[in-house]
């Protein structure tokens, strides 16, 4: 276990994580406001195996972990903790059925403190500005607005940044 929320256990990716993981990343309302398109099994399989061999990379930089339920064990998302030249970006993406029932809220206040204990200055995160409810979430856990740009895909984008 990476860290744990009231609701969800965020943990290590694995192997046994495929379908979930495929039905996350080949969904077009998921990555709607996501650079990239949605995948096959076989394209998200090799994502999902290079993913975890990352874990095992001396100073890996880019760390994808799964967000579980824990009533149940169910995969409902993931949650992304990239390096981003300088900055500390935090990301997170709910299988379709997870939305609007407060996920989102409670990864990113999980994330906050996660970053927190690693002794993080401040993390950032970008969203379309389309994505109404990504931003009211990072508003609503005091981030900021750092500028606003056209991203490559030609939408409008915000940055956003927390000092911790």
């Amino acid at each position: 276990m990476i860290f744990e929320t009231e609701r969800l256990i965020i943990r290590r990716l694995n192997v046994e994580d495929l379908d979930a993981f495929h039905k996350l990343e080949s969904n077009t309302n998921v990555l709607k406001y996501a650079i990239g398109n949605p995948k096959s099994y076989i394209e998200n399989e090799i994502e999902l195996k290079a993913l975890i061999l990352k874990y095992n990379i001396p100073k890996n930089d880019f760390w994808v972990y799964a967000i579980i339920r824990k009533t149940d064990n169910q995969f409902i998302g993931t949650v992304a903790l990239v390096k981003n030249n300088l900055d500390d970006e935090i990301g997170y993406r709910f299988l379709e059925e997870f939305w609007n029932q407060g996920f989102g809220f409670e990864v990113c206040g999980g994330l906050i403190s996660y970053c927190k204990k690693l002794k993080m200055d401040k993390i950032i995160a970008y969203v379309v500005d389309e994505n109404i409810g990504s931003s009211k979430i990072l508003e609503a856990n005091c981030f900021q607005i750092k500028n606003t740009f056209i991203n490559d895909e030609g939408m409008a984008e915000t940055k956003y940044e927390l000092y911790l």
